[in-house]
């Protein structure tokens, strides 16, 4: 789904956004709610920032990734956590593209997301390459999903990466009893 955000452009710089697990659902300019076999997700663009609430019988997560004042926690380049029976990984990197090569590579990521059942990207006034797009999958007993924030004005897009996925038994923390095995 693609869609255009009136409003104006507020995150406008690249090395402005902040990583956070667990925060609650912030105002959203748009969403697209998807379900991948049983994972209930939704997709929420915030400005020029994401945020994706995960819910499934196993728990649920929160991930933000804006502008968030007061953080003081960075974009990471990657991140490995446990969420419970949870297994969370994210990757972010930022491209540096000159004038032309950022148009196409911002007409391709739009054109990508806009046709996609789980896929949301807003574009903003200003500039058709300004946008933010989101794309979620599911595959091997895990849920992905891919963001792209677009800075045309300093040509430059953060892509991140995230998928979390149920720990494998032998992954698991051995939970006892209390009783004496025999």
């Amino acid at each position: 789904m693609l869609t255009t955000i009136d409003t104006a452009y507020t995150d406008t710089r690249a090395d402005d956004l902040a990583w956070a697990l667990g925060r609650e659902p912030l105002p959203a300019l748009a969403v697209l709610d998807v379900e991948l076999s049983g994972a209930k997700l939704q997709l929420r663009l915030l400005g020029a920032s994401h945020q994706v609430l995960l819910d499934q019988d196993d728990g649920s997560c929160s991930e933000t990734v804006a502008c968030i004042p007061g953080s003081s926690t960075p974009l990471p380049l990657g991140v490995a956590k446990r969420l419970g029976d949870w297994d969370y990984e994210f990757a972010a990197r930022v491209e540096t593209l000159p004038g032309q090569s950022f148009a196409g590579r911002a007409q391709e990521l739009l054109a990508l997301v806009a046709d996609h059942p789980h896929g949301l990207a807003g574009t903003f006034p200003g500039s058709p390459h300004a946008f933010t797009a989101m794309l979620a999958q599911r595959g091997e007993g895990q849920v992905r999903w891919r963001t792209w924030h677009a800075y045309p004005q300093e040509g430059r897009l953060v892509v991140t990466r995230t998928r979390i996925g149920v720990l494998h038994h032998s992954q698991r923390p051995e939970r006892r009893s209390g009783r004496a095995a025999l």
